[in-house]
C-alpha cells in the first residue's frame, strides 16, 4: 500500500501536464493575463491537494496499522532480599605459643638431639650443658662433707658425755649442714644440664650448634606451636562500634587461596595513638600446620547490614545532567509493553550492588540490557529475562 501514494500523484500530475501542455504555449503575455492564469493554476494545485489528502486518509483506513519499532531489551524481576557490605582489613597470622628454649646454666653443648623442622614433645631431651667444673666442686664438697660428718658424729658424743662445749658441738653441726645445702644445690645444678622441650611443637629456629657455649638465658632453639593460631588485624576506630567479640567474621588467605569463618576472640583494650586502630583478634585450629605465622590475611567485617531491601546492580543506575538518578522499568502499554522512567533514591553499595531506598517497592521488572539506550515510553521487546540476583555475603574491600 505504501506505493500508492506517490502513483497516484504521479498520475494526477502527469493527466495534468497532458490537459495544459497546449495551454503553455498560449501563457499570456500581458500582466493581468498572467495574474489570471496564476490564480487558476493556484485553484488546480488546491484541489490537487485536497484529492491527495482524501486518499490518504481513505488508504490508512483501508491498509492494516503498520507495526511499531520496538527495542529489544532483557528484563529481570526485582525481589526483596537482605543486603550486608563489608570492610576489608589486612591482618596477619600469628602463633600464641612461640617459645626460646634457654639452658638455666652456662656451659658447652655436648648434646644436641634435635635439627630445624623436627616436631618435638614436651618434656623431650633437647641438649645437654657440659658442668665438669660443677662435678668436680661437686668432688671436693663430698671429701668435705666426710671430715665434717666425723667432726659432728666425734663432737656428738662428746657432747653426750658432757666433755667440751656446746659452742664446739654447735659449730660442728653447723659445718656439716651447711656443707650439705651446698652438695644439694650443686646436685640441683648438675640437673639442669638437660634441657627439655617446654611445649609441643615444631623447632623454628636454631640459635646454637652442638659444641657451641650456653649461657644462662641465651636462647638455643626456637619452638612454635602452629596447631592454633590466631589472625590479627588492625582495624580504624571509626569501626569500633561495628566490631563485637564473639561475632563472626570471615578470613581470607589470598596466597592460599582459602576462605574461613571464625568468631572474634578478642578486642583491644586500648587505641594505637600513631595510626588510630585497635586489635581484633580471630582465633584458628590450624591442622597440619598449612597456615604459617606472618601469612597475611584479609579480614572481612561486616559494617552494614539492610533486611528486607530492594538491592540492584548498580550498573543498571543511570544519571541526568541535573543529578537526578533513575532506572527503566517494563510497563504495560495499549499497544504492548513500553520503557517507564522511575527515579530513585540510592543508598550503601557494595560489590556492584546497591541499596534502593527510594522509588521502587520491589515488585518491578527491571531492565537490565538495553536500557541506556531507552527513552521513557519507548515499546520494548523482551527478549529473556536475566536470573535473579542472589546476595553476596562473603566478598572484598568496601567503598564507602
Amino acid at each position: 500500500m505504501r506505493y500508492i501514494i506517490p502513483i497516484l500523484i504521479l498520475l494526477l500530475l502527469g493527466a495534468c501536464q497532458s490537459d495544459t501542455a497546449t495551454e503553455v504555449d498560449v501563457i499570456p503575455t500581458d500582466l493581468a493575463g498572467k495574474r489570471a492564469y496564476l490564480k487558476e493554476k493556484k485553484a488546480e494545485f488546491r484541489e490537487l491537494t485536497r484529492t491527495i489528502d482524501k486518499l490518504e486518509t481513505e488508504i490508512n483506513e483501508l491498509a492494516p496499522p503498520s507495526e511499531k519499532a520496538k527495542k529489544l531489551v532483557t528484563t529481570t524481576n526485582i525481589e526483596l532480599k537482605d543486603f550486608k557490605r563489608f570492610v576489608e582489613v589486612q591482618g596477619v597470622v600469628e602463633s600464641d605459643d612461640i617459645v626460646s628454649v634457654t639452658s638455666e646454666v652456662g656451659g658447652r653443648i655436648i648434646v644436641y638431639k634435635i635439627k630445624e623442622g623436627q616436631y618435638v614433645k614436651k618434656g623431650q631431651l633437647l641438649a645437654k650443658v657440659d658442668l665438669e667444673q660443677i662435678d668436680k666442686q661437686e668432688a671436693e664438697l663430698s671429701k668435705s662433707l666426710e671430715l665434717a660428718t666425723e667432726l659432728y658424729e666425734r663432737q656428738s658424743r662428746l657432747w653426750k658425755q658432757n666433755i667440751g662445749s656446746e659452742v664446739q658441738y654447735l659449730q660442728a653441726k653447723n659445718n656439716k649442714e651447711r656443707i650439705e645445702k651446698t652438695m644439694e644445690t650443686m646436685r640441683f645444678q648438675k640437673r639442669k644440664a638437660n634441657v627439655y622441650a617446654p611445649i609441643s611443637g615444631v623447632v623454628d629456629k636454631e640459635f646454637l650448634k652442638l659444641g657451641d657455649l650456653a649461657a644462662p638465658g641465651m636462647p638455643i632453639v626456637q619452638i612454635i606451636n602452629t596447631n592454633k593460631v590466631k589472625v590479627v588485624a588492625n582495624v580504624p576506630e571509626s569501626y569500633l562500634g561495628k566490631v563485637k567479640k564473639g561475632e563472626k567474621v570471615t578470613v581470607k588467605f589470598p596466597a592460599l587461596d582459602q576462605t574461613t569463618t571464625a568468631r572474634v576472640s578478642q578486642l583491644g583494650r586500648t587505641i594505637n595513638p600513631s595510626n588510630r586502630t585497635f586489635e581484633v583478634e580471630v582465633e584458628l585450629s590450624n591442622k597440619g600446620g598449612v597456615l604459617k605465622p606472618n601469612l597475611l590475611s584479609l579480614m572481612l567485617i561486616n559494617d552494614f547490614s539492610a533486611t528486607n531491601s530492594v538491592v540492584i546492580p548498580i550498573d543498571l543506575v543511570q544519571q541526568e545532567v541535573s543529578g537526578k538518578q533513575y532506572v527503566y522499568i517494563v510497563e504495560d502499554g495499549q499497544e504492548g509493553p513500553i520503557a517507564k522512567k522511575i527515579y530513585i533514591e540510592i543508598g550503601e553499595n557494595y560489590e556492584g550492588e546497591v541499596v534502593i531506598t527510594n522509588g521502587l517497592t520491589g515488585t518491578e521488572t527491571l531492565i537490565t540490557k538495553g536500557s541506556r539506550n531507552l527513552s521513557d515510553g519507548e515499546f520494548i521487546q523482551i527478549a529473556s529475562k536475566a536470573q535473579t540476583q542472589t546476595p553476596n555475603a562473603n566478598t572484598k574491600l568496601t567503598n564507602r
